[in-house]
């Protein structure tokens, strides 16, 4: 039986998203116009191109056909297989690890074998357009705990995302080894709709190549507007020098960034974070202060919109609630992001799972809801 091609004509929006959701649903997928307008820098960008390049070394039998221009793509994707892997992350790109760690977080459980792969590039400093994998451990590999990933001792070890080596923007240098189990299926469906009260607080101040004072100020901007709410906020600092020494150095460029997470009475786990901008943050421009402050506002403001989610982690666990068993899986989130409301159309159109979307007047939130596809690992040895 031949499967249907998923076709869009706009472009390279959702690019990895689209390309994730062919691989798990097995069908090919042509995608046209990418960037066709842009007259001096038209089709696919470097990282682009390095995404497919993972997704070819973590596949056996995908076809990737580009035409000249690079505006056109037509990806026909093979079976998952995991195992080790290493590949390297454009230096000096658009993009950091945690973009190439995003896309590839749903399709960790789902090869014949388990997963370790190793990325080098970016790993801090970006977090404004791309979540740093230290944001990617503590808000969304937690979630895939709650799915039944990894949750099983006979299974393996849980997910862990791991940095080495840290490497700010735009010179990167840094390493992050992420390692997940394979499932033979999401074993159980998820309704997680109550919130509870925040408990605790936990952050890192992460510093490359910046006087170690500078995190320690950012840590108690950050806990001075953090303990007007809860007394329970630890904020540690992890300073690297260009040295090495027993934090395993850092690349060439500087960085300061945070990243907060804040813990319910049930189990419900929300992660905000902010760094430096490079480009825009001149020297001087922006006090260590201010990026604490901001960081305590961001992580409160995840928070206010009253999600049992953060918004970087909504369309990983919509994805993962399609993925689930054939029952009701239920989530409540703030605000549903526009990324989102996208992901959705793209859900419908590769596994005809339909969401119910009830918004919730009394709490202001939105509640979601849908009926699992069943979805099976048909790579794993079913010994």
């Amino acid at each position: 039986m031949a499967t249907k091609t998923i076709k869009f004509e706009d472009g390279a929006v959702q690019f990895r998203q689209r390309l994730v959701v062919a691989v798990l649903s097995h069908r090919p997928l042509l995608i046209r116009n990418i960037r066709a307008d842009d007259l001096e820098h038209p089709g696919i960008r470097e990282h682009e191109a390095s995404f497919l390049r993972l997704l070819d070394r973590m596949t056996n039998g995908t076809t990737i056909e580009i035409n000249s221009t690079g505006t056109q793509l037509r990806f026909k994707p093979g079976k998952l297989l995991g195992g080790d892997i290493e590949h390297s992350c454009p230096e000096g790109s658009e993009k950091s690890v945690g973009w190439f760690l995003e896309g590839i977080i749903p399709l960790a459980p789902f090869g014949k074998e388990a997963l370790s792969l190793k990325l080098t590039g970016i790993t801090d400093s970006m977090c404004h357009i791309d979540p740093s994998p230290d944001y990617l451990a503590r808000g969304v590999l937690p979630l895939l705990v709650q799915f039944g990933i990894g949750s099983e001792a006979d299974e393996g070890p849980p997910p862990m995302i791991k940095v080495t080596k840290r490497g700010a923007a735009p010179a990167g240098g840094g390493e992050v080894i992420f390692a997940c189990p394979i499932v033979k299926e999401i074993p159980n469906p998820i309704d997680i709709t109550d919130m509870g009260k925040i408990k605790r607080v936990r952050g890192t101040v992460v510093s490359c190549r910046i006087p170690p004072s500078s995190a320690a100020r950012v840590a108690h901007s950050a806990k001075g507007l953090l303990h007007r709410l809860l007394p329970d906020v630890w904020i540690h600092t992890d300073t690297h020098s260009s040295k090495g020494g027993k934090a395993g150095g850092c690349g060439p460029s500087p960085g300061l960034s945070l990243c907060l997470t804040a813990e319910s009475t049930s189990g419900i786990v929300m992660s905000a974070e902010t760094c430096m901008d490079v480009s825009k943050d001149a020297r001087g421009a922006l006090l260590p202060e201010d990026l604490g402050v901001r960081g305590a506002a961001m992580l409160l403001d995840e928070i206010r919109k009253g999600g049992c989610i953060d918004t970087g982690a909504q369309s990983i666990a919509l994805l993962l609630m399609c993925l689930g068993p054939e029952d009701v899986s239920r989530i409540r989130v703030g605000t549903l992001s526009q990324y989102s409301i996208v992901s959705l159309r793209l859900f419908k159109q590769a596994f005809d799972v339909e969401f119910k979307v009830k918004a919730d007047q009394e709490s202001r939130t939105v509640l979601l809801s849908c009926l699992g596809s069943g979805y099976r690992n048909m790579a794993r040895a079913s010994t």
